[in-house]
């Protein structure tokens, strides 16, 4: 399930419970879309409990600032609320499932 976040409050809420992969992406991004396919097609088969927090980074550019963030895609693994790993460019959907383990 993938879920658009805007604000720090729905961040922090969308992270709060169960296995999130926090994706910053934007539009003009080609890795970014090739990673949401692989989120898409290849993780929540796999694993339908993974919530995806999506932060368009044009959108949200404090959500990115905040984070960091430099490079996209950027994924961010919480389980819980705790950030368990993170990940720049386009990752190995074996190595998401297993960070958030």
């Amino acid at each position: 399930m993938a879920i658009q976040i805007k604000t720090k409050d729905e961040l922090d809420k969308a992270i709060q419970n169960g296995k999130v992969i926090v994706d910053f992406w934007a539009t003009w991004c080609g890795p970014c879309i090739m990673m949401g396919e692989k989120i898409e097609s290849e993780l929540l088969p796999k694993a339908p409990d993974v919530k995806i927090a999506k932060i368009n980074v044009d959108e949200a550019p404090e959500l990115a600032a905040e984070f960091g963030i430099l490079s996209i895609p950027a994924l961010f693994c919480f389980v819980d609320g705790k950030k368990r790993a993170e990940f720049i460019g386009v990752t190995d959907v074996s190595d998401l499932l297993a960070a958030l383990q």
